[in-house]
């Protein structure tokens, strides 16, 4: 196992350790200080009903948790990465379930100095966010800070589906679902959980000994069986209901 598996499974470990939202939201970013993270802000809101601007997002509420320095919400820095210049409207309205600030907020890009000089002002180089989706408009998100840009091949995608257990932990702590039991074949449970490991639906098809179009179907069974919008939420919800 390589050393981001490992931090990403004790962050997992964490996401699923009994405690409130806030204990097991501290609880996540002691696991992930390892991979470098230095802040940490969750919260679980329901979608605005109302034109999506910084000021609506600010105002749907739901702050489960906030990990930073002193003083580091609502200072200058803060307010303008939050109502200034909050380049993830643009993720949201795209109902995106991963994705790095960077890739919103390109550090190369002379239009976000300031960004990024603000955002450093907290310990962060770069954002990882996890967002699941729920019922009724429910959003869970994880916004994880850390200290570094580059990571290695595969660290990030471990972390942020590390982090898709976490936010789906949140939703259901907060309004406990009365969902019917899941049930997954064989084919469907094994896809999905080397989905887990990081496999290609040809490599999940060779293990699996079928072609990789039956492969891709037994796992878009699965996905669907979970009510999950995408393989990584179906990941996370197989990780919550401790089906892997």
């Amino acid at each position: 196992m390589s050393p981001s598996s490992a931090i990403a499974n004790g962050m997992i470990e964490a996401a699923l350790a009994e405690g409130s939202p806030a204990e097991i939201s501290a609880g996540f970013l002691h696991a992930a200080r390892a991979a470098g993270a230095s802040y940490l802000q969750t919260r679980v809101y329901r979608r605005p009903g109302v034109p999506l601007t910084s000021a609506t997002h600010w105002a749907a509420g739901g702050l489960v948790s906030r990990i930073a320095p002193p003083d580091w919400a609502g200072s200058a820095a803060f307010n303008y990465i939050c109502f200034e210049k909050n380049p993830l409207l643009a993720a949201i309205r795209e109902s995106r379930t991963r994705y790095r600030f960077g890739d919103f907020a390109p550090q190369e890009d002379r239009a976000f100095g300031e960004y990024w000089e603000a955002m450093s002002e907290a310990g962060m180089a770069e954002a990882l966010c996890a967002t699941s989706y729920g019922a009724g408009g429910k959003i869970a998100s994880l916004h994880l800070g850390v200290t570094h840009r580059d990571f290695v091949k595969g660290e990030a995608e471990a972390i942020q589906r590390a982090g898709l257990v976490l936010t789906e932990r949140l939703i259901d702590l907060a309004e406990p679902p009365a969902r019917e039991d899941v049930t997954l074949s064989v084919r469907e449970h094994d896809a999905l959980r080397y989905v887990a490991d990081g496999k290609t639906d040809w490599e999940i098809g060779v293990i699996l000994g079928v072609s990789q179009s039956t492969a891709r179907f037994h796992i878009d069974n699965a996905r669907r069986k979970l009510g999950a919008v995408n393989r990584a939420q179906a990941v996370a919800r197989m990780a919550v209901r401790r089906l892997i």
